[in-house]
């Protein structure tokens, strides 16, 4: 079982790995892609207003500019050490066995897809991004002047999704589910349920849950072969999951 993650819009700092090497990645066929939108987001840096349309910053973020000035440059981390916030607060990946930060995958809007113990540089580029001059479909609405980082990703992601041989459990948001539909995976939704019954859907607060879930799912000695086996090995665990489709099951949460 492999468990497919969003990454975070914020990153932890620094890293004590060599600089960025895409040969040290998972998924080599990723490669001449990752090299083009690392090449692409070096040379937006150097404008900085530019940088700022297209990424949706503020001046107070320039150093996320910076930082992607120097992504073939700057040192490398684990994914799961590079990204930070709730959900992997939640997930506490720094304890986790190797065996099960290794069952872990990331959907990144720069690499694509990564392993968890993969060496990054902290970047900055979001899932909604489009970087000016991208040849293909315009970005959605919304976004900045460019076009849309899934017509680059999902031919590559998708295919990449489907040969992989063990049971994927989706836990990414809709942006990164956009750039590479993973058919026949195992989806988890986070709804609150209030003392009269009625339901909503989980919005920030879910990546908490999800973090949870997640540690629970990679840290399990079990092998789920489908959404049923996914559903038990969290039940047993403590949590009140139900089944919502044949792939999609629905954790509920107190409001």
């Amino acid at each position: 079982m492999l468990v497919v993650l969003p990454p975070s819009e914020t990153k932890a700092a620094g890293g004590r790995g060599r600089p960025l090497d895409l040969d040290a990645l998972s998924f080599p066929s990723l490669n001449p892609t990752r090299k083009v939108l690392v090449d692409e987001l070096v040379a937006l840096a150097a404008d900085v207003p530019a940088s700022r349309a297209a990424l949706d910053l503020s001046e107070r973020q320039d150093d996320e500019i910076a930082r992607n000035a120097a992504l073939w440059t700057s040192p490398t981390a684990p994914a799961l050490r590079r990204y930070t916030g709730v959900l992997y607060d939640a997930l506490d990946p720094a304890s986790l066995t190797p065996a099960a930060r290794r069952r872990l995958l990331v959907c990144s809007a720069l690499f694509g897809l990564v392993g968890g113990t993969d060496p990054i540089p902290a970047y900055r580029l979001s899932g909604g991004s489009a970087l000016p001059g991208r040849a293909g479909d315009t970005a959605p609405q919304g976004s900045s002047t460019g076009t849309s980082l899934r017509t680059l990703w999902r031919p590559e992601l998708m295919p990449l999704l489907a040969e992989v041989d063990d049971l994927v459990v989706d836990l990414r948001s809709g942006p990164y589910a956009a750039l590479g539909p993973a058919r026949g995976a195992v989806t988890l939704d986070v709804h609150s349920e209030a003392a009269d019954g009625s339901r909503t859907v989980v919005s920030h607060a879910n990546k908490s849950h999800k973090g949870h879930a997640a540690r629970l799912l990679a840290s399990s000695r079990r092998r789920p072969r489908d959404a049923g086996g996914v559903l038990a090995l969290l039940r047993d665990a403590g949590l009140r999951v139900e089944q919502a489709g044949e792939h999609a099951l629905v954790l509920v949460v107190p409001r």
